[in-house]
């Protein structure tokens, strides 16, 4: 049985998983890393991938589907600290596939204001409560899974351009 009778002050808790959340989105800050690399989030790697590298298969999901998923699951997770009690089709968070230029802008446009409204839900949150704080614990090991994976993919689109464009030099 815990005896600790101090539980953890709503601002520790908020400075700690903001930090973290920040840090899977924005990528680390330069006084210091919790877990990624220099240069590495959400943002900055969506940055430098066209709608034509995103939309490539890789294992049966692209990094098109990989970046709607984390926002769509971002999205519903805040619906869930809010209140929200509406039944999810997950299913849903798996429809976008492939994109153009404009959806691919459009996408990572959306997972900016995903990312902005919950740095503001974070904020208001009064009471922290067991689930608020596994929800905010959840969305922040989610996304920086999903991170993981479109870092993964990504690696696989560069080496497939590397591969194809060696082979057309030698081809020519």
């Amino acid at each position: 049985m815990n005896t600790d009778k101090n539980p953890i002050e709503k601002d520790a808790f908020l400075k700690s998983i903001l930090y973290l959340f920040r840090e899977t989105f924005e990528g680390s800050p330069d006084s210091g890393s919790v877990y990624l690399d220099r240069g590495v989030g959400i943002f900055n790697t969506l940055e430098k991938l066209s709608a034509d590298e995103v939309s490539r298969e890789f294992g049966s999901t692209t990094i098109a589907a990989q970046t709607e998923h984390a926002k769509f699951f971002l999205d519903r997770f805040l619906e869930f600290m809010t209140g929200g009690i509406e039944k999810v089709n997950w299913d849903d968070s798996w429809l976008i596939e492939t994109v153009n230029e404009t959806e691919w802008n459009h996408l990572r446009d959306a997972v900016r204001k995903s990312y902005e409204n919950a740095l503001r839900t974070f904020a208001e949150i009064e009471d922290w409560n067991k689930d608020a704080l596994g929800e905010a614990i959840a969305i922040v090991a989610h996304t920086a899974y999903h991170l993981g994976a479109i870092r993964q993919m990504m690696k696989l689109v560069t080496n497939a351009e590397t591969s194809t464009t060696a082979v057309s030099t030698v081809v020519n």
